[in-house]
């Protein structure tokens, strides 16, 4: 049986030029089903992993009670004196909180590659706000000085929209700007942000003394449930205490789960497509190999290697369009720079990452597509009758 079942197996797949049009029809229709879940997965992993890179586990971000955003929080100053003294924080060299108050408002950006408008992030930091982004350097330029209307640009931002070259003045809502500045924090989340002081922020947009956020560096990651506990304790602070981690995953889920939802069910429409070209393919196989079927079967070969053989051949079709389908999406997407808007409707540039488990899924969905399109063709060749022969 053994002996049967690799003779008839590499007859097939050596016949598979033979019908290379039909063939060749059922490897390219997996390869595009692979191709558009990879790419769908690679937008989602490339967005993950730009909002959870900004995240740190000993930074906490502090909002008001109820909001899940920073576009719908308000901090008041007296709530960030409280959290001024708060313990848990980690003090600088001259003693004072590692705190950040800052404010979030929206800007228009003009995106290089269609000429329209996008939302941006225009942050107002405190003193100490690059220190509390690890990853913080600078690129080209220096920092914006206290008091003045200029900007210092993430690199993203310099990439995707048009306007923020270095020196550049740029009109933003009704005031001009001065780009004094590009950083960069590695390709998170905060390089899609325009950042200025938060004093001229507050002015400018008739803010008042009001924040969004409080960002505070801890003397530990442990140290947050101290912060906690401080806060809940205190009849005047009502706010909603997290790690910087914790609040991107929380972030980044909502627009993760959307890019999946809309990928996963794209994915398997084509992959019913795909399954009728597999099965008609491998239909035509059993058809075109009637009579050396029957032959087979009159000279002693069983009804399980002709199963076994047309199995075999529908799944390695399967797993060279899955192949090929990765290895395209690879070429054509891995690291390629895109926008989408964040949780605070600003637009987040971040770049497609096709990883590993996204492949192995993809070739696993390619496998599955192939054994059901082969598996009634190949009960078919299992029962080829000896008459066949005759007939033929």
């Amino acid at each position: 049986m053994l002996k049967q079942t690799i003779a008839v197996t590499l007859l097939n797949l050596r016949s598979i030029p033979q019908r290379w049009g039909m063939s060749l029809a059922t490897v390219l229709s997996i390869a595009l089903v692979v191709g558009v879940l990879l790419g769908f997965m690679a937008m989602a992993s490339g967005f993950r992993a730009t909002v959870d890179g900004a995240g740190s586990d000993d930074v906490a971000i502090m909002l008001r009670g109820g909001a899940m955003a920073e576009m719908n929080s308000t901090v008041s100053r007296d709530d960030v004196r409280l959290v001024e003294i708060a313990p848990g924080i980690a003090a600088g060299e001259n003693g004072e909180a590692l705190i950040s108050a800052e404010l979030y408002v929206v800007a228009d950006g003009i995106k290089r590659t269609t000429q329209t408008r996008a939302n941006l992030a225009l942050r107002g930091v405190g003193q100490y706000g690059p220190q509390l982004r690890p990853q913080f350097s600078l690129v080209e330029g220096r920092m914006f000085s206290p008091g003045t209307a200029e900007l210092v640009v993430g690199e993203s931002v310099l990439r995707e929209f048009d306007g923020f070259e270095l020196g550049q003045s740029i009109r933003l809502g009704n005031n001009e700007w001065t780009v004094v500045g590009v950083f960069s924090t590695g390709g998170s989340v905060f390089d899609s942000e325009i950042w200025a002081d938060l004093g001229v922020i507050q002015n400018l947009y008739d803010r008042g003394s009001s924040v969004q956020t409080i960002r505070a560096r801890l003397t530990s990651p442990a140290a947050i449930e101290e912060l906690r506990e401080y806060v809940e304790n205190e009849p005047r602070l009502n706010l909603e205490v997290l790690s910087e981690r914790a609040y991107f995953a929380r972030s980044a889920g909502g627009t993760t789960n959307l890019i999946m939802f809309l990928g996963w069910p794209l994915a398997f429409a084509m992959a019913i497509g795909a399954l009728a070209g597999a099965w008609n393919a491998m239909y035509a196989s059993v058809d075109a190999r009637t009579r050396e079927l029957a032959t087979l079967r009159a000279i002693g070969f069983g009804g399980f290697p002709a199963f076994f053989a047309a199995m075999a051949e529908a799944l390695v079709l399967a797993f060279a369009g899955g192949l090929i389908g990765a290895v395209a999406t690879y070429l054509l997407f891995d690291g390629v720079s895109a926008s989408t808007l964040g949780s605070g409707f600003t637009q987040v540039v971040f770049a497609f990452a096709v990883t590993p488990d996204a492949v192995v899924q993809g070739v696993i969905l390619a496998l599955i597509v192939g054994f059901l399109g082969g598996f009634i063709p190949a009960i078919r060749a299992a029962r080829i009758p000896l008459l066949a022969v005759h007939n033929d």
